[in-house]
Protein backbone atom coordinates (compact mmCIF):
# COMPACT_ATOMS: atom_id res chain seq x y z
CA UNK A 1 0.00 0.00 0.00
CA UNK A 2 1.20 3.75 -0.85
CA UNK A 3 1.89 5.76 2.11
CA UNK A 4 -0.36 8.67 0.60
CA UNK A 5 -3.13 6.01 1.41
CA UNK A 6 -1.70 4.20 4.95
CA UNK A 7 -5.08 4.60 6.68
CA UNK A 8 -3.16 6.51 10.12
CA UNK A 9 -6.19 7.13 11.80
CA UNK A 10 -7.84 3.21 11.59
CA UNK A 11 -4.22 2.12 12.46
CA UNK A 12 -4.09 4.20 15.69
CA UNK A 13 -7.69 2.63 17.07
CA UNK A 14 -6.52 -0.64 16.03
CA UNK A 15 -3.23 -0.58 18.43
CA UNK A 16 -5.34 1.32 20.79
CA UNK A 17 -8.21 -1.33 20.95
CA UNK A 18 -5.50 -4.07 20.38
CA UNK A 19 -3.95 -3.30 23.83
CA UNK A 20 -7.10 -3.03 25.77
CA UNK A 21 -8.81 -5.91 24.05
CA UNK A 22 -11.99 -3.12 24.58
CA UNK A 23 -13.43 -0.67 22.35
CA UNK A 24 -15.04 0.70 25.38
CA UNK A 25 -11.38 1.14 26.54
CA UNK A 26 -9.54 2.32 23.41
CA UNK A 27 -12.55 4.98 22.99
CA UNK A 28 -11.60 6.27 26.74
CA UNK A 29 -8.13 6.95 25.65
CA UNK A 30 -8.75 8.24 22.02
CA UNK A 31 -11.65 10.60 23.08
CA UNK A 32 -14.05 8.93 21.17
CA UNK A 33 -16.93 6.92 21.35
CA UNK A 34 -17.49 2.90 21.24
CA UNK A 35 -18.82 3.40 18.76
CA UNK A 36 -16.41 5.65 16.15
CA UNK A 37 -14.13 2.64 17.47
CA UNK A 38 -15.89 -0.26 16.12
CA UNK A 39 -16.71 1.87 12.84
CA UNK A 40 -12.88 3.01 12.31
CA UNK A 41 -11.72 -1.29 12.64
CA UNK A 42 -14.46 -2.14 10.47
CA UNK A 43 -13.33 0.12 8.12
CA UNK A 44 -9.75 -0.43 8.56
CA UNK A 45 -10.46 -4.34 7.83
CA UNK A 46 -12.72 -3.37 4.74
CA UNK A 47 -9.49 -1.26 3.92
CA UNK A 48 -6.80 -4.39 4.57
CA UNK A 49 -9.24 -7.32 3.42
CA UNK A 50 -8.54 -9.06 6.71
CA UNK A 51 -10.64 -9.89 9.91
CA UNK A 52 -8.80 -8.36 13.12
CA UNK A 53 -10.73 -8.64 16.12
CA UNK A 54 -13.79 -11.61 16.97
CA UNK A 55 -15.85 -11.73 19.95
CA UNK A 56 -15.41 -14.31 22.18
CA UNK A 57 -17.33 -15.41 25.32
CA UNK A 58 -14.06 -14.38 26.92
CA UNK A 59 -14.47 -10.99 25.11
CA UNK A 60 -12.84 -8.89 22.52
CA UNK A 61 -9.47 -11.25 21.04
CA UNK A 62 -7.30 -10.31 17.79
CA UNK A 63 -7.21 -12.40 15.00
CA UNK A 64 -3.47 -13.63 13.76
CA UNK A 65 -3.74 -11.35 10.70
CA UNK A 66 -4.26 -8.85 13.61
CA UNK A 67 -1.63 -9.96 16.00
CA UNK A 68 1.05 -10.52 12.94
CA UNK A 69 1.08 -6.92 12.14
CA UNK A 70 0.90 -5.36 15.78
CA UNK A 71 4.78 -5.32 16.29
CA UNK A 72 5.14 -3.50 13.30
CA UNK A 73 2.68 -1.17 13.76
CA UNK A 74 3.75 -0.30 17.33
CA UNK A 75 7.19 0.16 15.98
CA UNK A 76 5.75 2.62 13.14
CA UNK A 77 4.05 4.67 16.19
CA UNK A 78 7.35 4.84 18.15
CA UNK A 79 9.39 6.19 14.89
CA UNK A 80 6.52 8.98 14.26
CA UNK A 81 6.92 10.03 18.27
CA UNK A 82 10.47 9.98 17.80
CA UNK A 83 10.04 12.33 14.56
CA UNK A 84 7.61 14.48 16.50
CA UNK A 85 9.93 14.86 19.17
CA UNK A 86 12.76 15.74 16.43
CA UNK A 87 10.69 18.37 14.79
CA UNK A 88 9.48 19.77 18.30
CA UNK A 89 13.59 20.02 19.77
CA UNK A 90 13.64 23.93 17.67
CA UNK A 91 10.95 25.01 20.21
CA UNK A 92 13.76 24.39 23.43
CA UNK A 93 16.63 25.20 21.34
CA UNK A 94 18.38 28.35 23.19
CA UNK A 95 20.06 29.03 19.43
CA UNK A 96 17.77 32.18 17.39
CA UNK A 97 18.48 33.27 13.62
CA UNK A 98 17.84 36.76 13.32
CA UNK A 99 17.92 38.82 10.15
CA UNK A 100 17.97 42.72 10.56
CA UNK A 101 19.89 45.46 8.64
CA UNK A 102 23.41 46.35 9.33
CA UNK A 103 22.53 49.60 11.07
CA UNK A 104 20.34 48.79 12.92
CA UNK A 105 22.23 45.20 14.42
CA UNK A 106 24.95 47.78 15.32
CA UNK A 107 22.92 50.32 17.21
CA UNK A 108 20.18 48.98 18.61
CA UNK A 109 20.23 45.21 18.35
CA UNK A 110 23.47 44.08 19.36
CA UNK A 111 23.66 46.32 22.70
CA UNK A 112 20.45 44.56 23.70
CA UNK A 113 20.84 40.97 22.86
CA UNK A 114 24.18 41.34 24.54
CA UNK A 115 21.75 42.66 27.91
CA UNK A 116 19.44 39.51 27.08
CA UNK A 117 22.29 37.44 26.78
CA UNK A 118 23.55 37.74 30.55
CA UNK A 119 20.35 36.74 31.98
CA UNK A 120 20.83 33.29 30.26
CA UNK A 121 24.50 31.69 29.31
CA UNK A 122 22.75 29.09 26.96
CA UNK A 123 21.67 31.73 24.25
CA UNK A 124 23.10 31.58 20.86
CA UNK A 125 22.44 34.31 18.27
CA UNK A 126 23.33 34.03 14.76
CA UNK A 127 23.05 37.07 12.96
CA UNK A 128 22.35 37.77 9.22
CA UNK A 129 22.78 40.56 7.27
CA UNK A 130 19.28 41.68 5.79
CA UNK A 131 18.44 45.47 3.95
CA UNK A 132 16.21 44.45 1.84
CA UNK A 133 12.84 42.23 2.78
CA UNK A 134 13.50 38.95 4.45
CA UNK A 135 13.21 35.80 2.97
CA UNK A 136 12.41 33.19 5.44
CA UNK A 137 11.70 30.77 2.49
CA UNK A 138 15.34 31.04 1.84
CA UNK A 139 17.23 30.85 5.38
CA UNK A 140 16.94 29.17 8.34
CA UNK A 141 15.75 32.61 10.04
CA UNK A 142 13.64 32.34 13.03
CA UNK A 143 13.02 36.49 13.44
CA UNK A 144 13.82 39.16 11.03
CA UNK A 145 13.46 43.05 11.56
CA UNK A 146 11.89 45.16 8.50
CA UNK A 147 12.16 48.87 7.88
CA UNK A 148 8.47 49.74 6.40
CA UNK A 149 4.73 50.48 6.80
CA UNK A 150 3.70 47.66 8.46
CA UNK A 151 4.68 44.33 9.31
CA UNK A 152 4.14 43.10 5.12
CA UNK A 153 3.23 39.71 4.84
CA UNK A 154 4.64 38.23 8.21
CA UNK A 155 3.06 38.58 11.79
CA UNK A 156 5.08 41.30 13.33
CA UNK A 157 5.32 44.05 16.47
CA UNK A 158 6.32 47.38 15.66
CA UNK A 159 9.33 48.72 17.54
CA UNK A 160 8.81 51.55 19.70
CA UNK A 161 10.22 54.91 18.72
CA UNK A 162 9.75 58.68 18.12
CA UNK A 163 9.67 58.45 14.58
CA UNK A 164 12.86 60.69 12.88
CA UNK A 165 15.32 63.02 14.34
CA UNK A 166 17.88 65.41 12.80
CA UNK A 167 21.17 65.19 14.62
CA UNK A 168 24.72 66.97 14.25
CA UNK A 169 28.01 66.71 16.33
CA UNK A 170 27.71 68.61 19.85
CA UNK A 171 28.73 72.58 19.19
CA UNK A 172 27.70 72.11 15.46
CA UNK A 173 29.38 70.34 12.13
CA UNK A 174 29.35 71.69 8.55
CA UNK A 175 26.45 73.43 7.51
CA UNK A 176 25.46 70.85 5.35
CA UNK A 177 22.67 67.97 5.28
CA UNK A 178 24.04 64.08 4.86
CA UNK A 179 21.94 61.82 2.44
CA UNK A 180 21.32 57.68 2.80
CA UNK A 181 18.87 55.72 0.62
CA UNK A 182 15.03 56.64 1.10
CA UNK A 183 15.91 59.64 3.34
CA UNK A 184 15.57 63.74 2.39
CA UNK A 185 17.64 65.87 1.84
CA UNK A 186 17.92 64.94 -2.09
CA UNK A 187 21.23 64.30 -3.02
CA UNK A 188 21.76 67.55 -4.76
CA UNK A 189 21.63 69.17 -1.07
CA UNK A 190 23.67 67.10 0.29
CA UNK A 191 27.91 67.27 1.19
CA UNK A 192 28.14 63.59 2.04
CA UNK A 193 25.74 60.70 0.47
CA UNK A 194 26.35 57.31 2.48
CA UNK A 195 25.03 53.65 2.28
CA UNK A 196 22.53 53.24 5.57
CA UNK A 197 21.26 55.24 8.37
CA UNK A 198 23.92 54.12 10.84
CA UNK A 199 26.75 55.59 8.42
CA UNK A 200 24.86 58.60 8.69
CA UNK A 201 25.06 59.31 12.08
CA UNK A 202 28.58 57.83 12.16
CA UNK A 203 29.48 61.06 9.73
CA UNK A 204 27.35 63.67 11.62
CA UNK A 205 29.31 62.78 14.60
CA UNK A 206 32.53 63.48 12.29
CA UNK A 207 31.32 66.72 12.07
CA UNK A 208 30.29 66.27 8.52
CA UNK A 209 26.59 67.84 8.74
CA UNK A 210 23.71 67.09 9.60
CA UNK A 211 21.61 63.04 9.25
CA UNK A 212 18.19 62.73 9.97
CA UNK A 213 17.31 58.95 10.65
CA UNK A 214 15.31 56.86 12.78
CA UNK A 215 15.61 58.17 16.32
CA UNK A 216 15.37 54.45 17.23
CA UNK A 217 19.52 54.25 15.98
CA UNK A 218 20.35 57.51 17.25
CA UNK A 219 19.35 57.05 20.91
CA UNK A 220 23.01 56.02 22.83
CA UNK A 221 25.17 57.94 20.34
CA UNK A 222 22.56 60.90 21.86
CA UNK A 223 22.91 59.06 25.73
CA UNK A 224 26.65 59.38 25.08
CA UNK A 225 27.32 62.74 23.96
CA UNK A 226 28.07 61.70 20.71
CA UNK A 227 25.63 63.16 19.05
CA UNK A 228 22.92 66.42 19.26
CA UNK A 229 19.33 66.65 18.58
CA UNK A 230 18.72 69.79 16.61
CA UNK A 231 15.13 70.40 16.72
CA UNK A 232 11.98 68.07 17.49
CA UNK A 233 11.52 64.70 16.55
CA UNK A 234 9.45 64.24 13.91
CA UNK A 235 7.02 61.28 13.65
CA UNK A 236 7.12 58.93 10.56
CA UNK A 237 4.85 56.42 8.64
CA UNK A 238 7.75 54.52 8.58
CA UNK A 239 9.18 52.08 11.48
CA UNK A 240 11.22 49.02 12.62
CA UNK A 241 9.53 46.00 12.59
CA UNK A 242 10.08 42.17 14.49
CA UNK A 243 8.61 39.97 11.18
CA UNK A 244 8.75 36.47 11.24
CA UNK A 245 5.80 34.03 8.96
CA UNK A 246 3.31 32.58 11.42
CA UNK A 247 4.50 29.27 12.57
CA UNK A 248 8.44 30.98 13.44
CA UNK A 249 6.26 33.54 14.82
CA UNK A 250 4.57 31.10 17.20
CA UNK A 251 7.52 29.17 18.62
CA UNK A 252 8.21 29.89 22.12
CA UNK A 253 11.82 30.84 21.49
CA UNK A 254 10.68 33.60 19.68
CA UNK A 255 7.85 35.13 21.58
CA UNK A 256 10.58 35.47 24.98
CA UNK A 257 13.02 37.22 22.19
CA UNK A 258 10.88 39.74 21.44
CA UNK A 259 9.43 39.92 24.79
CA UNK A 260 12.97 40.62 26.25
CA UNK A 261 13.44 42.75 23.63
CA UNK A 262 11.31 45.21 25.02
CA UNK A 263 8.65 46.05 22.10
Amino acid sequence: MKRTHLPLNGLRVLDAAARHLSFTRAADELAVTPAAVGQQVRALEDTLGVVLFRRTTKGLELTPEGEAGLAALREGFLQFEEAVRAMQAGQSSKSLTIAAPRDLTEKWLLPRLAEIARTDGELRFVLVSADDAPDFTEANLDLAVRWGEGPGAHEGEAIESEGMVTVERPGGGANAKIAWPGCTPDDASALVRVGDAGLALDAAAEGLGQATVPELLATRDIAAGRLAVVGEPRPSRFGYWLVAPLPQWRQKKVQALVEALGV
